[in-house]
């Protein structure tokens, strides 16, 4: 019996290994050809009139200097507009205080019952924009940017194929600890699903450009009306209108800042609720793969446990492949993040030896999203009835 289930799982397990040493090998190489690659000497730099939109909620971890890499853009002429709900915010009174005239401010007002407030926010602030802005970049409060972020997110964009561009966030605990490095190792598996297929990648809405034909032409503010997720309903928008989402690795975001093990699988959670809401098979498919790769990982051990040596050895197969490929997405954020290099020389291993816990971590936060379509999120409970239709449940 153990056998049968050894190789029921095994088999299927050590395929998803080999798809995974593929997905962190066309990200590595993606990373390398972005950064170290030779510069298009016919490429010219693009960079447009720009407004760059940051919603705000309550005071992020370091709130004050995520604000300030914003407002200090190497990027020729851009306005950046905060916005949130209420004027009174305590991040809109700290924003004005850390920014002064170099930041436009808008109160949206309460947000309807049907929309998230993020989204609320942002449809706001889209409205508040100058009409001398060719571009919209969006950015989350909870990160920092370096100087060329904003210069580097829009270059994309001069493709006229190129829909969107992304970045994606990078989990840098100063304090390490175990369950902030989990974070961060686990998070970090994410951006192996983005690479330079453009018609498949998501935007993240931490770090989105678009330009505003685009937006307008694709109807992203008709995608959002009714919705929560500004990212997974701007890339849907964009793929509709036959364009790409290019996934830019000199465009990702620091993210400072400690998690308690309750705040990390309750945040990771939420996540996956809304993946299975507007990415229904990109959850299915992560749901059925972790559930095979830990079954199997169990298989293994009950193998060995009865002195097959078989066991052994299926369980080097199945689990060091996805260890290697997390090493190798250690190194990928060494070449995206050049100036958190002092970090990576103290904490790059846990991309190899947190890889097999954060799996499991995957299969719970996966089996735990399949339970609810409810989410809490600042505040605010939702729920999630299908990718164009949100309830609010309860809010401030």
């Amino acid at each position: 019996m153990i056998e049968i289930l050894f190789w029921a799982f095994v088999g299927p397990a050590v395929l998803l290994a080999m798809f995974s040493i593929r997905s962190g090998r066309n990200l590595l190489d993606h990373v390398e050809t972005e950064i170290l690659g030779e510069p298009d000497p016919e490429e010219t730099e693009y960079q447009p009139p720009a407004t760059l939109i940051l919603p705000v909620r309550g005071v992020d971890h370091d709130l004050a200097q995520n604000l300030r890499s914003l407002a200090g853009q190497d990027y020729g002429d851009y306005e950046f507009v905060v916005v949130s709900c209420e004027a009174d915010d305590p991040a809109i009174t700290l924003a004005r205080l850390t920014l002064g005239d170099r930041a436009k401010f808008v109160a949206a007002g309460a947000p309807p019952a049907d929309r998230g407030e993020k989204i609320h926010n942002l449809l706001a602030a889209v409205g508040a924009a100058r009409t001398a802005s060719e571009v919209f970049v969006f950015a989350d409060s909870d990160g920092q940017v370096a100087a060329e972020w904003m210069a580097n997110l829009v270059q994309p964009l001069s493709d006229k194929q190129v829909g969107a561009s992304t970045g994606f966030r990078w989990y840098f605990p100063e304090e390490g600890g175990f369950w902030s490095l989990l974070r961060s190792a686990w998070d970090s598996t994410i951006v192996a699903r983005l690479g330079a297929n453009d018609s498949k990648n998501f935007t993240w809405g931490g770090a989105m450009a678009i330009r505003r034909e685009t937006f307008e032409s694709a109807r992203v503010a008709e995608h959002w009306h009714s919705s929560i997720s500004d990212d997974y309903r701007l890339a849907d928008a964009v793929h509709g209108a036959k364009l790409g989402v290019h996934f830019t690795p000199k465009a990702m975001v620091a993210a400072p800042g400690e998690t308690s093990r309750g705040e990390f699988l309750d945040w990771a959670t939420r996540q996956m609720i809304i993946t299975k809401v507007y990415r229904r098979g990109l959850w299915t498919v992560g749901l059925v793969a972790h559930i095979i790769y830990c079954g199997a990982i169990v298989a293994c051990l009950l193998m060995a446990l009865t002195g097959n040596l078989l066991g052994l050895g299926g369980l080097v197969v199945i689990t060091i492949p996805g260890m290697a490929q997390g090493a190798s997405r250690g190194h990928a954020g060494t070449l995206m993040f050049p100036d958190r290099q002092e970090w990576f020389e103290r904490h790059s291993s846990i991309y190899f030896w947190m890889t097999p816990l954060a799996t499991w971590v995957w299969l719970y936060v996966l089996l735990a999203s399949a339970a609810t379509n409810r989410i809490r999120w600042r505040d605010y409970e939702y729920e999630l009835i299908a990718p164009d239709k949100t309830r609010l449940i309860s809010g401030p």
